[in-house]
């Protein structure tokens, strides 16, 4: 999975906006809204929503992340192996 650390709440809202409003007409038939309805055209305070709702989902998925790499203990961390023969 790539890292998600380096990614902002609002970029990843803005891209979610992005792919939702591009890929309406194909799960709808038709967009319920001018097809162009971009960003800024978004309302503040559903911006402020949607840019919430991002951090939380970074914050999870982070969250996830660690714990995936901490249950990961049958590999040693790099300059603990044990190399005995």
């Amino acid at each position: 999975m790539s890292s998600i650390h380096n990614v902002s709440a609002e970029d990843l809202a803005k891209l979610f906006h992005h792919y939702h409003e591009a890929l309406e007409h194909d799960f709808h038939g038709h967009a319920s809204r001018q097809a162009d309805f971009s960003w800024e055209q978004v309302p503040q305070n559903e911006r402020r929503l949607m840019i919430a709702a991002a951090r939380l989902t970074l914050l999870e998925l982070a969250a996830n992340s660690e714990m995936e790499q901490a249950n990961r203990q049958y590999f040693a961390k790099p300059g603990e192996a044990d190399w005995g023969c």
